[in-house]
């Protein structure tokens, strides 16, 4: 059987692996350095309760690349069964029921405000289709008179010559049209290659793997959210480390990777970290705490 000091021990040496200390692990985590150590020590009775026991060392795990679910299948004897030692059952079912009864009073509240909104968006478009149509068909009527009356009363007086003269200018008039037309084409097709395209690759445990193609500089910027504090290193493929802090409310950093093929991100709180490329924003696909970012720059495309 194993002790609590071995999975003390254990995340211990994973910590250590990712060059962490313990007010880094507090800075991440959010967990005070107090519970930390007690937990690398095995000792439970200093921590608030025991959720909050099993919470601790879930997030210890993962913010150094521990599987928290091995973790607790490993060590189930040792560690405390997860329960709420203060709030009954029965109150917290009751409350669950009070708030889903509040959420669909408030929808049935807004529900005849909704119907009455899109009926009177369906009599809008109801009316604008017939005063379009009524329009439309009253303005070829004249049109199809005018031009009735003038080949009546001009048919005489055109010539052949004119009139080959006229398809001429008609055909020369349309080829331009086309012509016109194929280089707008060509030049929204040109511009819809050239825009910046950033594809995911795949997940592999908490990293990520992104390409980018079709870009014409290659700037990555690193942010804050802004009530939001994240520690985050950032290196190229050749291992050049272009920073290793703590960045907090808003605060953001750029970095310029034109002469490097990819770059790598590892963020400790990835929900309060944005990372943008080129200006435009990466959506991440993990919802892990910790993340490892890689970016690929095709520059070849």
């Amino acid at each position: 059987m194993l002790a609590l000091s071995d999975l003390g021990n254990r995340l211990r040496m994973a910590r250590e692996e990712k060059s962490l200390t313990l007010d880094e692990l507090q800075a991440i985590t959010r967990i005070q350095k107090r519970y930390l150590s007690a937990i690398e020590e095995g000792n439970f009775k200093v921590m608030p309760g025991k959720f909050y026991t099993r919470a601790f060392i879930k997030q210890y795990a993962e913010a150094v690349d521990l599987e928290p679910e091995v973790l607790f299948d490993e060590y189930k004897n040792e560690i405390p069964v997860a329960y709420d030692d203060n709030v009954p059952g029965n109150l917290t079912r009751v409350q669950s029921r009070d708030s889903v009864s509040r959420k669909t009073s408030k929808i049935m509240e807004f529900f005849p405000k909704i119907l009455m909104a899109i009926f009177f968006i369906a009599i809008v478009v109801l009316i604008w289709y017939l005063v379009t149509n009524f329009l439309i068909s009253n303005d070829k009527d004249p049109v199809d008179n005018q031009n009735a009356g003038v080949n009546i009363t001009e048919s005489d007086d055109v010539s052949p010559s004119d009139s080959s003269e006229d398809d001429e200018e008609d055909q020369s008039g349309s080829d331009e049209q086309d012509d016109a037309v194929d280089t707008d084409k060509q030049s929204e097709e040109s511009e819809e290659e050239e825009e910046q395209k950033i594809t995911m690759e795949g997940v592999s445990g908490s990293t990520t793997t992104y390409e980018v193609t079709n870009a014409d500089k290659y700037e990555v910027m690193v942010k804050a959210t802004d009530s939001g504090e994240a520690w985050i290193k950032v290196t190229n493929n050749g291992d050049k480390e272009f920073a290793s802090k703590k960045i907090a409310n808003g605060e953001s950093e750029t970095y310029d990777f034109s002469d490097d093929s990819e770059a790598y991100i590892r963020t400790g709180r990835a929900a309060e970290t944005e990372i943008y490329i080129n200006d435009e924003k990466l959506e991440l696909e993990s919802d892990a705490t910790v993340q490892n970012i890689v970016i690929k720059f095709n520059k070849e495309s």
